[in-house]
């Protein structure tokens, strides 16, 4: 992650979206849509014609599939946490909760 240019395009729905995905215990109400759009700001989504999500998130591809409601599971969010820590964005998640505790 380049540190400055990441962090300063992510508008307060994206920095939300990433906080509620290291939110420990884990939410169960994180949108899929409001996940597609941080991915898509960090990195780059393209969907295929299975309905799979092509990630690509500082060169490595991660394939992720769309779930059967408007919410993500678990397994989804652990697997979001691992993408977004190999990435950079766990430190950048702890940031803005902790900013959010200065307040």
């Amino acid at each position: 992650m380049n540190e400055s240019s990441d962090a300063v395009h992510l508008n307060n729905h994206h920095r939300d979206t990433l906080v509620s995905i290291f939110q420990h215990p884990t939410s169960h109400n994180i949108d899929w849509k409001a996940v597609l759009s941080l991915l898509g700001a960090i990195g780059t989504v393209q969907e295929t014609a299975e309905g799979k999500y092509h990630v690509t998130l500082d060169g490595t591809e991660h394939v992720m599939t769309r779930p059967r409601h408007k919410d993500i599971d678990v397994q989804t969010v652990v697997d979001l946490r691992r993408m977004l820590t190999e990435s950079g964005y766990a430190e950048l998640a702890q940031e803005v909760t902790d900013e959010g505790k200065e307040v």
